[in-house]
């Protein structure tokens, strides 16, 4: 199994980089080959430019994530939800390499598209402030909609599966613990 961890945390000392290190042990111990796409480390531009009216060049680090993204199987995603959904390096990254002849591709005279990504699985492992009944309930999961449906389901990667972490800042050390050998266990399950 070829598993790519992609950090969207723009801080590298963050909670999110440990539970992507935790993954990454456990993808390990299961003989999974993983490779990480520190979102934070990487020199790009975030801003599709041109939109899709002109071609904005890749930058040799979003070249590099294609190649990798192409070489997984199975992509993690791990990163806050901020306002509701991803922090802007992670959407930015997205808008950048899911691109058109890349993650999908239209169909000619159909409003439908081909989605270039299929085969692939994905895990999202998002942390939050707000209580997950209170993002269920209220905010409707928007993030992980867009996320899910909008972006990876789009470009055929299926299934997706979410794991939320909520009330960060009323976990305790212990608890961050927890969550710690938990996603670690998930890496060495490869979902």
């Amino acid at each position: 199994m070829n598993i790519a961890v992609i950090i969207g945390h723009p801080y590298p000392k963050s909670y999110c980089n440990a539970l992507a290190e935790a993954y990454t042990q456990g993808a390990a111990t299961s003989g999974a080959i993983v490779r990480t796409l520190e979102l934070s480390q990487l020199q790009f531009n975030p801003n599709l430019q041109y939109g899709y009216h002109k071609r904005t060049e890749l930058e040799d680090d979003l070249i590099a994530a294609q190649e990798t993204i192409r070489w997984a199987d199975h992509l993690v995603f791990v990163y806050p939800t901020w306002w509701a959904t991803m922090p802007a390096i992670l959407k930015g990254f997205i808008d950048r390499v899911f691109l058109p002849g890349f993650a999908f591709k239209a169909k000619p005279d159909s409003l439908m598209t081909e989605k270039l990504l299929k085969g692939k699985t994905a895990r999202l492992i998002v942390t939050m402030d707000s209580p997950p009944w209170y993002y269920r309930l209220v905010l409707r999961r928007s993030g992980h909609t867009v996320m899910k449906r909008g972006i990876l389901q789009f470009c055929g990667i299926n299934p997706v599966r979410i794991t939320e972490i909520g009330t960060m800042k009323m976990k305790t050390p212990e608890a961050r613990t927890k969550w710690l050998q938990k996603v670690q266990g998930l890496g060495a399950k490869w979902a």
